[in-house]
């Protein structure tokens, strides 16, 4: 992203919160793994959103209409011993020069100068509520502007969570964000691609894991967006299912749900495929109706409908395709109606995609559910678990499939940003045909 992306997006901030606000967001910290090992640093989704800043225990304020600018910034100070082990930081200067920071302080001076920041603003916007330590600190300088009200200080009355604001400035994705998002969703689709060549029976869960993480850092793209799912068989039917550690065997088919992050933006793709490279008839069958299913859904995917309508279309086709298969016995209206179909399809068709894989946004507006825009992007992801229960009929036991691809809402209706991972059954098919 450019600075002029970040510029916009703070800018787009200031002007929803209004000259009479403050808004104060926290950086990520740095989490202990274990003894002196830390987990791999992400930054926190929201101050990436509005910074690009990389590092951890950084303070951002949004100050509208502040004479001495309205990007501010605290950080940690340069510390050649500290960079000599753990690699350079950016410092005060560096989030002025390379971040257009306004003004940027050590975090030594944190608490001296925040309550004069927040002196004279009517509304603070913050991270309400996620951290105790987080109130308490908040608060805590509040006081001290509370404590000056004799000397004409005048401290906030009102106090919202920033999240209702810049939450729903995330959900519309600008132009810059939508080519990463399109580059991710394609590194990530190729990769499933070549899972496919590369599957076989005897190989084990794990080598398809890690042959994923593998080719997304081939192409760019170095870290995951989350977990990978690779679940052969029964293993199918576990939704979370992230062992990844047994054997393959001829004869089931293999559920991958895995998908890389790109410069912050997440890719969440799933594919299901015969380990062997061929469809049973039964497997077919149970594969094409979930992929009518998400045909059905992804045709609802447009500017202009609700949210609710893609996972009620997946719905119709599922619920009458189980009664086809003699799974469930009524009428599908009835059914659906009782959500008979709840122990064979128990989440929704999608979620809202980007920065984090479970992105931001609300899913309803005034108690209905909301219209879907152009620059929305989601999953349709329609599934079928068929577990051991005794009333699947025999043959269909122990089949679990999923269908996910990412969808960009457009102008004229929506593009499939995954569409290069194959899930016609015959492109399956005639792709693992070609194995190395």
């Amino acid at each position: 992203m450019t600075g002029a992306e970040y510029r916009r997006r703070r800018r787009i901030l200031a002007k929803a919160i209004g000259p009479e606000a403050l808004a104060i967001l926290p950086a990520a910290r740095e989490v202990t793994r274990n003894r002196d090992v830390h987990y791999p640093f992400r930054q926190g989704s929201d101050f990436s959103y509005l910074t690009g800043f990389p590092e951890p225990d950084a303070w951002l304020v949004i100050a509208p209409r502040r004479k001495e600018g309205e990007f501010v910034l605290f950080c940690r100070p340069r510390d050649p011993e500290r960079e000599q082990w753990d690699g350079a930081r950016l410092g005060v200067e560096g989030a002025v020069e390379r971040f257009g920071a306004d003004q940027a302080y050590p975090l030594t001076e944190l608490d001296t100068l925040m309550p004069t920041l927040i002196d004279g603003r009517q509304r603070l916007y913050y991270p309400i509520g996620t951290e105790a330590a987080l109130d308490a600190q908040v608060m805590g300088w509040v006081r001290q502007v509370r404590a000056k009200a004799r000397t004409g200080a005048v401290a906030p009355e009102t106090f919202v969570t920033l999240e209702s604001v810049l939450h729903e400035q995330r959900l519309i994705k600008s132009p810059s964000e939508i080519a990463v998002m399109r580059r991710a969703a394609r590194i990530s689709a190729c990769a499933h691609s070549d899972l496919m060549r590369l599957c076989r029976p005897g190989l084990n869960e794990a080598r398809l894991e890690a042959e994923f993480q593998h080719r997304c850092a081939l192409a760019g793209a170095r870290h995951l967006a989350y977990p990978s799912i690779v679940a052969g068989g029964e293993h199918a039917c576990v939704l979370h299912y992230v062992e990844n550690n047994a054997p393959l065997r001829d004869g089931d088919l293999v559920l991958i749900d895995a998908g890389c992050e790109l410069d912050g933006y997440a890719s969440d793709i799933t594919r299901t495929f015969p380990v062997n490279g061929r469809f049973t008839p039964v497997q077919r069958t149970i594969y094409e109706l979930v992929l009518r299913a998400q045909r059905a859904a992804i045709e609802r995917a447009r500017p202009g409908r609700r949210w609710n309508e893609p996972h009620e279309a997946a719905v119709k086709v599922l619920t009458r395709g189980l009664v086809e298969l003699g799974i469930l016995n009524g009428k599908t209206k009835d059914l659906i109606k009782d959500e008979a179909y709840k122990p064979y399809y128990m989440h929704r068709t999608g979620h809202w995609l980007g920065m984090d894989v479970h992105d931001v946004g609300a899913y309803k507006r005034d108690g209905d559910w909301r219209e879907l825009q152009p620059g929305m992007v989601l999953t349709i992801e329609p599934g079928l678990y068929l577990g051991q229960d005794e009333t699947i009929p025999e043959p269909y036991r122990g089949i679990g499939v999923r269908i996910e691809d990412d969808v960009l809402i457009t102008e004229q209706g929506h593009e499939i940003l995954s569409e290069a991972a194959p899930k016609e059954p015959d492109a399956i098919e005639t792709l693992m045909r070609h194995r190395g």
